[in-house]
């Protein structure tokens, strides 16, 4: 069922002006709604010297069955405890620039998935070790023209079938096996009930038996929506719309967090109504924003939300599109 958005009705946030410099004391920020309320951890992630660990950010966040967060970033993937100490690194070319994470637990260990937009691939490597598994870049084997292939978003199905969708460029999403072999591709670049104008985010919606492709359609006109398609890329609904720009989608149980690069992050629940929202920020100057610098950064308010992901005690993990690197954690309040 398609819902439309109201973000003045289901909002409760409470924000601090001052900004985030390393040498002042700043206080958690409560925000959200219900069920759905959180504290912000001031200074999660940083250095000794107060300073974000990360440089520029453009990716996702997935966490491991450890409960460890990674985080990609144009260095590479920086992995972080849950206090937020920094646990290994994953830094250089085939690392850096993952435009968006998945993380599975297969037979032999933990892997992550990503698309590389800038780099024109599919990832997937070792968790623990950064082995690199598989790269899938533009198959030929389509049988497409395309002048440009970007891939944003990657998720994976029950199968082991790995899904990349082409989001910066044709918006075709591919079906590969779990050995990166082409197998289908659905979708294409519009701005009709079927089509995507950037097909910018995806997971695999697992609220739902069979599991369904979630996937946000960021530049929809006139706002962004999400949809549902099923594993073998059939149209079944038009999720929710009047989102802004929708970037990612992570689940929970019942429950989708949807960052939005105007600088909020919706929640919804299994009917996708919207039970809270996060971080809004209303200053023209700094939502959308990517050259915000961490000495103009506002605890509670984001900037230009692009990824998030959820730990086993409900807590989030968000990522802001961000020239100095910006990842925060709000922890649930029970």
């Amino acid at each position: 069922m398609k819902k439309c958005l109201n973000y003045i009705a289901v909002a409760v946030v409470f924000s601090v002006t001052v900004s985030l410099s390393a040498a002042e004391k700043v206080e958690p920020v409560r925000m959200g709604s219900g069920i759905m309320t959180f504290d912000t951890v001031p200074g999660w992630g940083f250095d000794e010297q107060g300073r974000s660990v990360l440089g520029p950010t453009h990716g996702g966040v997935v966490i491991d069955k450890a409960g460890n967060i990674y985080t990609s970033a144009k260095i590479g993937v920086v992995v972080f405890s849950p206090d937020g100490k920094v646990v290994r690194r994953f830094l250089g070319d085939e690392y850096s620039n993952i435009h968006d994470m998945e993380i599975r637990e297969e037979e032999d260990g933990e892997f992550i998935y990503g698309a590389r937009n800038a780099n024109a691939e599919g990832i997937k490597f070792n968790a623990e070790t950064g082995e690199m598994i598989l790269k899938m870049p533009f198959p030929k084997e389509s049988g497409l023209d395309l002048k440009k292939f970007a891939p944003t978003a990657i998720t994976v199905a029950p199968n082991g079938d790995i899904i990349l969708s082409d989001g910066y460029a044709s918006n075709h999403i591919f079906k590969f096996d779990k050995n990166g072999k082409y197998k289908s591709h659905f979708g294409k670049k519009g701005n009709g009930l079927k089509e995507f104008n950037t097909a910018h985010g995806m997971t695999l919606d697992t609220r739902y038996d069979p599991p369904r492709l979630l996937i946000c359609d960021r530049n929809h006109m006139p706002k962004g929506r999400l949809l549902h398609y099923d594993l073998d890329g059939n149209f079944i609904e038009e999720v929710i719309t009047g989102l802004g720009m929708p970037t990612s989608v992570s689940i929970q149980g019942d429950y989708v967090s949807v960052p939005d690069l105007h600088g909020r992050l919706v929640i919804l629940d299994k009917t996708n109504t919207i039970v809270a929202v996060l971080g809004n920020n209303e200053d023209p100057k700094t939502h959308r924003n990517f050259n915000v610098p961490q000495d103009q950064w506002r605890e509670g308010i984001f900037s230009g939300t692009h990824g998030s992901y959820w730990d086993k005690d409900g807590n989030l993990y968000v990522q802001d599109w961000n020239v100095s690197g910006r990842l925060m954690k709000l922890v649930r309040v029970k």
